[in-house]
């Protein structure tokens, strides 16, 4: 659409920014600033007929949105200059929202064909973009003042198909693309190739890889020294010259033949990147040199980001191989959500803080400590992968430092490299069991280290050599689940140290124990169900055969229990790590959570709640996780302004081991005194992040909410008086009974006596989306009624072979009586209730409902037999909702309703009151009769929703309950639902989710003291 050239669209884009620094109020600035925006940046001709302005919208009132372009289905909620896009505003109804929330339930009021791809928060100084195809993601943030360079992130504003948000991924991703070329060029020539030909290949890859970085980064002599030495061989020669050149690389430049001048742009490299260690390399071919000299070397491989360097090289590790290690690549953004509330917030606040600081001395004095303090931390991934959480650390720590360095240089010279920098790799440590990984993260911290070396150079105006290696990264290869983190040593006795692809590293063999300051990183994803025996005998060799329910937990829990291990011994190390978020749901909570915070002492301080994590590479990997943020003395944190708050004295830590085979710690300070009593002014405030909220807490428990730590246990009855819930009718017949439409209708034309046997067979998929599927329930069958219908035999007999032949004693016996169900639960006379175990997180409410015993429930579902309108209003009740959206385990992101879990332990009103001030339950007449006034208002509106819904017979509960296409007469009965249900709690209407599931799990504990 736009005319504008690139030079000019930048102009356009700083003149932009300039003129509306500083200002920008929504009511009078808005429609100026955007039209401006369209017309002088994107060259848009005619603005007016491109894009709307405070469009109606009816959503439960009239409202009306900020900015639309409906083109490019773009909308846009503007905020004023002093308003923080990440800052809930109370509204008008009552409602607490965030601009980008504000715009969502707008576009609930829009058409479907209508719904903006992509959402704009904007205050005039940022824009915050959100692709509403990814609903789970993170914003795109878009600096005013950085838009001179970086217009081309706002492209689709009027450009339907370019969402060039991330220039950084799509530069990593062309270079995957590459490395897999060269890969395969390379693959080809090897002969018999072997797991150990791999690894060669690997390293190969690796070290060209480097050299093409190098040139590029001005390291050698030229930024065209590597391809120009490939372009002096021969064919025939290529290989020797590739073997010199890395020889060369790893020899002193004074210990070289000073006559082979060949090998004069190269210098000494030095770190084991390029040591001998007998490397298979084949023969080059015309087709590997064509793809290093004109595929590769004319790519920018200085502008690769480190972090990601990972996956640069995925495209050449096997997929099948990705799956089982559970490895994912990281985006820098998730990296920031461990690291920046960890530790790289505060630093930033506390270089701020010191900025401000007028006294001059003071200010360089502070600036000199601030800079001291972050050379002597020291970080651990014990998971590293590629590297990506170690190499966005340090670059965020040497960025923090550069702006000390420009602070205090002041055009100084400076001595020299160890002498100004204090902050290096060798601060960094890792454990990563892939040969190849551990090679590439070793490397890409030290590509990190050169690019920021690059940086400082320019704030100091001097030459800093950055060649030959003078740091190293601490990262070895092996299980991290079998290696003692504090010496990076296996925890077999005598077992043979693998010490990374590089030089063996004294800190791995000599004994020496790392006391980190953090552990961070992103475990392996690798569900309980999912897990291989070696992985199992893996979390059993660290967690112990006593440890509860051992075989429902997920593969990361090792690595909180390792970590927990650590920190007990060395309080003041802080932990976070990121999860699948089941380790925080159903009754993982209680499996692992219960005895970190009971026995060992562990606290939550920060959590990311669900969300989705996306990675950088090409296939990408949507995995729904957490992070949380714990240690082990409750809010004790280093103090930045110098060293620790807290001098531990190691030698006074006791530890001793239980009965359950993990260890007790008594944490006491220099004087014996608790850790938890010391030092209160070094207390950090409490964070739980969701979505874009930042909320305060008073304690995060292990469900992720600001609430007591209670741990809700898997119950076979209902801890409450109210009726049992039961799992649904299970066939275990092979699928011989179950029939599609069109099998009943032509079994009751072949045989219509089956007509009395054939009953409609609901599951979870059938109940929410009226779908119609159909089974024989031969119960109470006549004998010579099923002697007149050989299908039915034929179905009964096939039933009964399978069963008998089963490898299960129990299914063995089901085939004495094989005209039945495996396991029958369904009532015999009467409606039931019915509650899908698996539904859509989208919906607000859980679809559920009563059905005639006639219709038979199948397992993908749990009933209530003796279910009235009350148990269905508190079930169906955003109260209930709450609760269950709290404690119940997940497929994916779909809830999974759990009986044991979510239903046996629901405290429902009047089983306690719902207060701290008041835990035992309350049986005075006044007390009983107020809840009966309950009772008959929630039994009154829970047929008020069953009254609308049946106003839409042909809508699937699917279509009710889509937040899109709910009815309001549907959504209003739900709301008046709501009330009578918060009424009965004593609950306020204006109370959130949060503070409902806050309320209940204190009933809960109370309910559950003692037992």
């Amino acid at each position: 659409m736009s005319t504008l050239t690139k030079i000019q669209q930048e102009k356009a884009a700083a003149a932009f920014a300039t003129a509306w620094q500083g200002k920008g109020y929504e009511k009078g600035d808005t429609q100026k600033f955007w039209l401006e925006l369209l017309q002088k940046v994107f060259g848009v001709e005619n603005p007016y007929s491109f894009i709307e302005f405070e469009g109606q919208v009816m959503v439960d009132s009239t409202n009306f949105m900020d900015v639309r372009i409906p083109t490019t289905r773009v909308l846009v909620e503007q905020k004023s200059i002093e308003k923080d896009l990440g800052k809930p505003v109370k509204q008008s109804d009552g409602s607490v929202l965030t601009p980008f929330q504000q715009a969502k339930k707008y576009i609930v009021g829009l058409p479907l064909s209508e719904h903006p791809r992509w959402v704009v928060a904007c205050n005039f100084r940022e824009f915050w973009v959100y692709d509403m195809e990814k609903p789970n993601g993170e914003p795109e943030k878009i600096a005013l003042e950085n838009l001179g360079k970086e217009y081309y992130r706002l492209q689709f504003l009027v450009d339907e198909g370019n969402e060039n948000i991330k220039r950084e991924e799509e530069i990593s991703l062309k270079a995957g693309e590459l490395v897999g070329k060269l890969y395969d060029a390379i693959y080809k020539e090897y002969i018999d190739p072997d797991e150990s030909s791999l690894r060669s290949l690997n390293i190969l890859c690796v070290r060209i890889v480097f050299c093409l970085y190098a040139e590029d980064a001005g390291l050698f002599e030229t930024k065209t020294s590597f391809e120009d030495y490939i372009r002096t061989f021969s064919i025939d020669n290529v290989r020797k010259g590739i073997i010199d050149l890395f020889k060369a690389l790893d020899t002193k430049t004074e210990d070289r033949d000073k006559y082979d001048l060949k090998l004069k742009p190269f210098p000494y490299v030095n770190g084991g990147l390029f040591k001998d260690e007998q490397i298979e390399i084949p023969n080059f071919t015309q087709e590997i040199v064509d793809v290093i000299v004109n595929h590769c070397a004319p790519f920018d491989w200085s502008e690769i980001s480190p972090t990601i360097f990972g996956a640069v090289f995925e495209s050449t590790l096997n997929p099948e191989t990705r799956r089982k290690g559970g490895m994912h690549y990281t985006s820098v953004q998730n990296i920031h959500k461990v690291i920046d509330p960890l530790f790289m917030d505060d630093l930033n606040a506390e270089f701020e803080e010191i900025c401000n600081t007028k006294t001059a001395k003071q200010k360089t004095e502070k600036l000199q400590e601030l800079q001291n303090k972050m050379g002597r931390l020291t970080f651990m991934d014990p998971a590293c992968g590629s590297g990506n959480f170690l190499t966005e650390t340090y670059l965020s720590l040497r960025k923090l430092e550069n702006k000390i360095i420009s602070i205090l240089n002041k055009g100084e010279r400076v001595l020299g490299f160890d002498d100004f920098i204090k902050v290096h790799i060798s601060q960094f440590y890792g454990i990563e069991i892939n040969d190849f990984a551990v090679t590439v993260a070793k490397t890409a911290l030290w590509i990190a280290e050169s690019q920021m070396i690059n940086k400082t150079e320019a704030i100091i105006t001097q030459n800093i050599d950055f060649l030959p290696l003078s740091t190293n990264a601490y990262i070895v290869e092996g299980n991290a689940l079998r290696i003692d983190w504090a010496t990076l040593q296996p925890l077999e006795e005598n077992a043979p140290i693998q010490d990374g692809l590089f030089s063996g590293f004294a800190t791995a063999t000599d004994g020496t124990k790392h006391y980190y300051d953090y552990i961070i990183g992103n475990p392996p994803f690798i569900g309980a169900r999912l897990m291989e025996k070696e992985q199992k005998d893996d979390l059993l060799s660290i967690f112990g055969a006593k440890w509860k329910n051992l075989g429902n937990m997920d593969y990361v829990s090792g690595w909180f229990l390792k970590a927990t291990q650590l920190m007990q011994a060395n309080p003041q190390i802080q932990t976070a790590l990121v999860a699948t978020n089941s380790i925080t749901q159903g009754e993982q909570v209680a499996n692992l959570w219960k005895p970190l915070m009971e026995d060992m002492g562990v606290h939550i301080n920060f959590a990311y709640r669900t969300f989705c994590w996306d990675s950088e590479s090409s296939l990408k990997a949507h995995v729904h996780c957490v992070i949380i943020g714990f240690n082990i003395a409750k809010n004790i944190f280093p103090k930045h302004s110098g060293d620790h708050v807290i001098q531990f004295n190691k030698d006074a830590l006791k530890s001793v081991p239980n009965d359950d085979g993990f260890a007790l710690s008594t944490n006491v300070g220099e004087e014996g005194e608790p850790v938890s009593k010391l030092s209160a002014t070094a207390q950090k405030p409490l964070f739980i992040f969701d979505g874009e909220l930042q909320i305060p807490a008073t304690n995060i428990n292990a469900y992720l909410s600001d609430a007591p730590n209670v741990f809700v246990e898997s119950r076979t009855k209902p801890l409450c008086d109210v009726p049992e819930m039961v799992f649904g009718n299970m066939p275990n017949d092979g699928g011989n009974f179950i029939l599609t439409k069109d099998e009943k209708n032509d079994l009751e034309t072949k045989e219509p006596l089956s007509l009395s046997y054939i009953k409609l067979f609901l599951g979870a998929e059938e109940f929410i989306n009226k779908k119609e599927r159909f089974c024989l329930w031969l119960l109470g069958a006549k004998p010579n009624d099923l002697r007149q219908c050989p299908t039915i035999i034929k179905k009964i007999e096939a039933v009964k072979d399978l069963r008998l032949n089963s490898k299960r004693g129990a299914t063995q016996k089901l085939g004495n009586t094989p005209t039945l169900f495996g396991e029958i639960r369904q009532p015999q006379s009467g409606n039931y209730l019915l509650v899908p175990r698996v539904s859509s997180e989208k919906r607000k409410y859980t679809p559920m409902g009563f059905l005639s015993c006639d219709i038979i429930a199948s397992d993908a579902v749990q009933i209530i037999p003796s279910a009235t309108l009350y148990h269905f209003g508190i079930l169906t009740s955003i109260v209930h909702m709450a609760w269950m959206r709290a404690v119940a385990g997940r497929l994916e992101m779909r809830y999974r309703y759990s009986k044991d879990i979510v239903y046996n332990n629901f405290p429902w009103p009047g089983a306690v009151a719902a207060s701290t001030k008041v835990v035992e339950p309350i049986e005075t007449t006044a007390h009983i009769g107020k809840l009966n006034e309950h009772k008959a208002k929630i039994e009154q509106t829970a047929q008020g929703i069953l009254d609308a819904r049946n106003l839409y017979p042909d809508s699937s509960l699917a279509d009710l309950y889509d937040e899109v296409t709910m009815p309001p007469e549907l959504r209003k009965a739900h709301q008046a639902n709501d009330c009578a249900v918060m009424a009965a709690y004593g609950f306020n209407p204006k109370m959130t989710e949060s503070e409902f599931v806050a309320e209940l799990f204190k009933m809960y504990q109370a309910l559950t003291k003692g037992k």
